[in-house]
């Protein structure tokens, strides 16, 4: 009976709750509907044009002109690079002021990782591989940028990525389709919510679609691919941010068979719309409607038409929509009502974040100084920031240090505020961030630090001026050769027991327009840990980089490597924190690290060939594989050491032959057999050994992040479902097919235990 009841109550609040939506769906519907009758055909397409006045925040090539005159007048829907309650207040003031219907504004901005207070960039987090802490970071970023005026943010970026040459690898999940799926969907419930607190801004996903996959890595490229490895290894995340509510979209910059994103009415409409059912906003990415034209797609006229056409309803910066729809519409080339439904979205999103009911709810100046760098969110970024450390080597322990080691602190990225924040932080704040030399003299006040700079992170002049276009992150020495400073470095080194070299890439040869051909550490730091490493004393290489790099001479040779990406406004305290051992690093990689850029694109789900090259046919001529390196990569998908040791049991399964809809359990025992508490992420992997089409070798279906004292030991569960079996076959109908699967668990992509099973219809 107290069963029944239940059912019965939560069925009710069910009902309730879908009753509350449609009454408020109905009165939005009212609303608008009522609003947009009293609008002017120049009123409706200035609520499509989203403009910058740069003011200091870069993120484009072009910013907009004229701004004041084209608010007053009603051209404006939305505004970005906006940053500050006061500043908003005052633009939103301009427009209940001077225009006639007073429609207020969006204010945008790249809310990467963190606003002010920034966490690691997003392929750190990704590392991680918690997502209830991956949410409280966009939690905290939403909190911080409403307080600064702000309410809508371009995030989740969840493009897969398996060209580490692509600089924008930095700012998206990774490789893996399920787990950037499970991502993109935390961060859209950390930013958004329902957007009806005045904490909650409203999220962005992006780049749609496949921006990623972009041809030798090259940002802005060609991307081109079949449609069964769209639906399977690129859209997943995508779709996984609709599914949770993401209120926005943005198009890419790429082409997608042979049409641009931004005009691309296969995927804004058929897909996206009609197959997915996302009602919300679409946006373009930086003036991407202009650049249909470099494309071939035509003029400014025609490829705006075309924009409006495919289902977008925002243009930024580019303003073709404001100078050219009025007249398309009077040719013909458009229709009034793929105007008016352009503008119906973007009333409809400014009414869901509470803007027509009070245009200032974003603008109160108070929130400041009680929710940006905040104490609260510094520790939270502290705890983000050591959890997406990744343990690469540790021999012979040569990690955790000691707190009264006798230290040499060695590198151009040690002693670095301006690179700890990564790419993508337009609103951080260097000065606020932890350096690793302040962080180890935080947590190790008793260790005696000798400091050498070492190398430049380049010394290639002309290198150094093309990344250092926005901002000075690349620094060089013009006092002191690269030889003195490397001398230097070897004499700390001689004098101390124990080498900490920060080496690595800058936070501006990561991210966007920062594609590199040669993935080996920049300039004079191969050399640097060559000198160190000769010096007999034991050397740990802490490595700042935004992407996977070929490091496998510096691998071999160092004691331990600490991959710490860009760790963010608290970065230096958070590596001390797992040096010295107060953190027990947990992080797996989110992506693969070749051995060199020859073997890009590599990634651990890859399809078998007819002639694979499997353990015992290494070194067979006539097989899938290279003359000069071994197929396999330097560190592998999920891959991540710990301070202590974990054993995996025996993979148990409660049966091995099942029927339709029945439930695999599959469990494996885990103990933590090291002396250190610590969390082992668990992951569950599966292949389909027959198909009506090729499968990946492994796909990931599940991972546990479990922490265990040490001692400890757990049983964990995987509960498997024909949900899991499915895959986008040839004609893109999602299903499963009966036959042999391997059950694969383990602690990464390469080290599993692994049963068979059969599954029939």
């Amino acid at each position: 009976m107290k069963n029944i009841v239940s059912t019965l109550i939560f069925s009710l609040l069910v009902f309730n709750q879908s009753l509350q939506a449609q009454l408020s769906d109905r009165k939005m519907d009212s609303f608008v509907r009522s609003l947009m009758k009293k609008m002017s055909l120049d009123e409706k397409i200035g609520q499509l044009n989203l403009i910058t006045p740069g003011w200091g925040v870069p993120t484009g090539a072009v910013v907009s002109t004229d701004v004041e005159s084209k608010i007053k007048s009603g051209k404006v829907g939305g505004m970005f690079g906006v940053i500050g309650a006061a500043n908003t207040r005052r633009i939103q003031e301009m427009v209940m002021t001077n225009t006639r219907l007073k429609i207020p504004l969006f204010f945008g901005s790249d809310v990467i990782h963190g606003h002010k207070t920034n966490f690691p960039i997003p392929l750190g987090l990704a590392c991680s591989w918690d997502m209830a802490l991956i949410e409280k970071t966009a939690r905290v970023a939403a909190t911080e940028a409403s307080a600064d005026g702000l309410n809508w943010t371009f995030s989740p970026m969840v493009d897969i990525c398996r060209d580490p040459r692509w600089g924008r690898i930095a700012e998206g999940s990774g490789e893996d389709p399920f787990l950037g799926s499970a991502i993109a969907a935390a961060m859209v419930r950390g930013y958004q919510g329902d957007m009806s607190q005045p904490d909650q801004i409203m999220s962005c996903v992006k780049h749609f679609a496949l921006y990623g996959a972009s041809e030798g890595g090259r940002d802005y490229n060609t991307t081109d691919m079949s449609r069964q490895r769209m639906y399977n290894e690129y859209l997943p995340p995508y779709k996984a941010a609709v599914d949770a509510g993401c209120a926005s979209v943005m198009t890419s910059f790429n082409e997608i068979d042979g049409i641009p994103a931004t005009g691309n009415r296969w995927l804004v409409t058929d897909l996206l719309r009609k197959q997915w059912g996302f009602a919300g906003l679409v946006v373009t990415d930086y003036t991407s409607v202009n650049e249909m034209t470099d494309h071939g797609m035509g003029d400014l006229q025609t490829v705006s038409a075309l924009a409006l056409h495919a289902g977008v309803d925002m243009d930024m910066v580019g303003e073709g929509f404001l100078t050219t729809l009025k007249k398309s519409l009077d040719e013909g080339r458009i229709s009034m009502k793929e105007i008016d439904q352009a503008c119906r979205r973007i009333l409809e999103a400014k009414y869901k974040l509470g803007l027509f009911q009070n245009p200032y709810r974003y603008c109160d100046e108070s929130r400041a100084a009680r929710d940006i760098l905040s104490a609260p969110h510094r520790a939270a970024a502290r705890t983000a920031a050591a959890s997406s450390f990744v343990l690469l080597k540790n021999q012979n322990n040569t990690l955790p240090l000691s707190k009264n080691a006798n230290i040499a602190l060695v590198g151009p990225l040690a002693d670095n505020k301006r690179n700890m924040l990564g790419t993508w932080a337009v609103s951080g704040v260097p000065e606020e961030a932890v350096t690793v030399m302040e962080g180890i003299k935080n947590v190790a006040k008793d260790a005696n630090i000798r400091y050498a700079k070492g190398a430049n992170i380049s010394d290639d002049p002309t290198f150094v001026k093309r990344a250092n276009a926005f901002a000075e992150e690349i620094t060089v020495e013009k006092d002191r050769t690269p030889q003195q400073l490397l001398e230097e470095a070897v004499r700390v080194a001689q004098a101390s027991d124990v080498v900490v070299a920060v080496l690595g890439e800058s936070a501006n040869i990561t991210g966007e327009a920062a594609s590199r051909s040669n993935i080996t550490l920049p300039g004079n730091q191969t050399a640097l840990i060559n000198a160190l490493v000769a010096t007999g004393k034991p050397v740990i290489l802490v490595l700042f980089t935004g992407r996977p790099l070929a490091l496998e001479q510096e691998a071999g040779s160092v004691g331990a490597l600490l991959n710490v990406w860009f760790g963010g406004t608290e970065a230096g305290n958070a590596v001390a924190d797992v040096l010295f051992g107060d953190v027990n690093p947990s992080g797996k990689l989110a992506v693969t690290f070749p051995r060199n850029v020859g073997q890009i694109p590599l990634y651990y789900n890859h399809k078998n060939t007819g002639r694979p090259e499997g353990p015992d046919q290494i070194g067979n001529r006539f097989r899938s594989n290279y003359l000069d390196v071994p197929n396999t990569p330097l560190f592998p998908f999920g891959f991540g050491l710990s301070y202590t040791s974990f054993e995996y049991g025996p993979l148990q399964l409660n049966k091995t032959s099942l029927t339709g809809s029945e439930i695999l359990t599959a469990s494996i025992q885990l103990s933590n057999t090291g002396n250190v508490d610590g969390s082992e992420v668990v992951q569950l992997y599966i292949r389909d050994l027959v198909g009506s089409s090729t499968r990946p070798v492994q796909a990931l279906k599940s991972f546990q992040k479990v922490f265990l004292k040490h001692g400890e030991r757990r049983t964990v569960t995987f509960n498997i479902s024909t949900e899991d079996l499915k895959y986008y076959q040839y004609d893109l109908t999602h299903d499963w097919e009966a036959g042999d699967f391997d059950i694969m668990i383990g602690s990464d992509a390469t080290t599993v235990k692994t049963a068979r099973i059969k599954w029939s219809r």
